[in-house]
C-alpha cells in the first residue's frame, strides 16, 4: 500500500539494513523492516531501480538499443504502478473501512452481550418481582379470609350479645316483679297483721268491759251469780277461742315471716344471677371490643397489602417497560 513518506531513499536505507544483517532483502522483507507501510509494487520498483543501478555501475556502458529498451520497459512499469496505485488506495481504503466495520461489529456484539446480560439479570429481577407478587396476593387472600372470619365471629358475638341483653332484660323484668310482689305481700301481711291486733284489742277491752259490767252486776245481784258464773264461762270459752285465734295469728304471722326470708333468700340469688350476668355482659363487652380492633388490624393489613401490591405491580410494569426499551437497541444491532 502507498503510504505518504515512502520513496526511494527509505526502500534503500532498509535494503542496506537487511544486507548488513547478510539476509536476502526480498519484498515483504523490506516492507517488514519500514514497519509493514508501503505498497508492495512500490517497493518491487524501488528495489528494481536499486538492483540496475548497482548493475550498470558493475556492467560499464550499455548500448542505446538496450539503454532505450530498458527506458521503456521502466515507462511502461511505471505506468503499471501509477495505474497500480489507485487500486492501492482503494484498496487500502477498504481494509481500513473493513477494520472500523469490524470494530464497530465487535463492539456492537459486545453491547448485544451486555444487553443480553442485562436483559438476563432483569429476567431474574422480574421473576422475583413477579415471586413476591404471588406472595403478597396470597398474603392478601389470607388476610381477606382472615377478615372474613373475624367479621363473621363479630357478628356472631353480636348475635350473642343480643341473647344476653334480652336475658338480661327478661331477668329484670323478673327481678321487678318479684320485687313488687314481694312489697305488695309484705303490705298485705302487715295490714292483716295489724288488723289482726286491731281486733284482739277490741275483743279484749270488749271482755274487760263486760267483765266489769259483769262484776258491777255481780255486786248488785246476788242472785245473778250463777247466771253470771256462767256468763263467765261462756267467756272464759271465748278467750280461749281468742287466744286460740291469736296463736293461729301468731303462726300466720312466723310462715309469713319464713315466707318473708324466702322470698329475700331468691331476691338475693336473681340480685346475684344479675351480678354474674352484668359481669358476663362485661367480659362479652370486652372480647367485642378486641374483635373489633381485630377486625381494624386487619382491614388496616388488607388495606396495607394492597397498596404493596399495587407497588409491586406498578413496579414490574415500569420493569417490563424499561427492558422492552433496552431491548430495542440490541434488536437493531443485530
Amino acid at each position: 500500500m502507498a503510504r505518504g513518506g515512502i520513496n526511494k531513499a527509505v526502500v534503500k536505507k532498509a535494503r542496506q539494513a537487511i544486507l548488513a544483517r547478510g539476509e536476502h532483502p526480498s519484498i515483504d522483507a523490506v516492507r517488514i523492516e519500514m514497519g509493514n507501510t508501503g505498497s508492495k509494487t512500490t517497493i518491487h520498483r524501488y528495489l528494481k531501480e536499486l538492483d540496475d543501478g548497482t548493475s550498470r555501475r558493475d556492467a560499464g556502458p550499455v548500448p542505446l538499443n538496450e539503454e532505450l529498451a530498458e527506458l521503456v520497459g521502466r515507462l511502461a512499469q511505471r505506468l503499471q504502478e501509477q495505474a497500480q496505485e489507485p487500486l492501492d488506495e482503494a484498496l487500502a481504503r477498504f481494509e481500513e473501512q473493513q477494520q472500523a466495520l469490524q470494530q464497530q461489529l465487535d463492539a456492537a456484539r459486545g453491547n448485544q452481550e451486555q444487553l443480553q446480560q442485562q436483559l438476563q439479570i432483569q429476567a431474574s429481577a422480574l421473576a422475583s418481582e413477579t415471586t413476591a407478587l404471588l406472595e403478597t396476593r396470597s398474603m392478601l387472600q389470607s388476610e381477606q379470609t382472615r377478615n372474613a372470619e373475624l367479621n363473621q365471629a363479630l357478628k356472631d358475638c353480636d348475635l350473642r350479645l343480643e341473647d344476653k341483653e334480652q336475658q338480661i332484660r327478661s331477668l329484670e323484668d323478673k327481678h321487678l316483679h318479684a320485687r313488687d310482689a314481694l312489697e305488695h305481700y309484705r303490705a298485705a301481711s302487715k295490714e292483716q297483721r295489724e288488723q289482726e291486733l286491731r281486733r284482739h284489742e277490741g275483743q279484749m277491752q270488749q271482755v274487760q268491759m263486760e267483765l266489769r259490767q259483769a262484776q258491777q252486776s255481780a255486786l248488785v245481784r246476788q242472785d245473778e251469780i250463777t247466771q253470771l258464773h256462767r256468763d263467765n264461762e261462756r267467756l272464759l270459752a271465748e278467750q280461749r277461742a281468742l287466744h286460740k285465734e291469736l296463736k293461729q295469728t301468731q303462726d300466720a304471722a312466723a310462715k309469713s315471716t319464713t315466707r318473708q326470708a324466702q322470698l329475700s333468700e331468691q331476691l338475693a340469688r336473681q340480685e346475684s344471677a344479675s351480678t354474674l350476668l352484668q359481669e358476663r355482659l362485661r367480659v362479652a363487652t370486652e372480647e367485642i371490643q378486641t374483635l373489633k380492633q381485630d377486625a381494624d388490624k386487619g382491614a388496616q393489613s388488607s388495606k396495607d397489602l394492597e397498596l404493596r401490591a399495587t407497588k409491586a405491580e406498578a413496579g414490574l410494569e415500569a420493569l417490563r417497560l424499561a427492558t422492552a426499551t433496552q431491548a430495542q437497541p440490541g434488536t437493531a444491532a443485530d
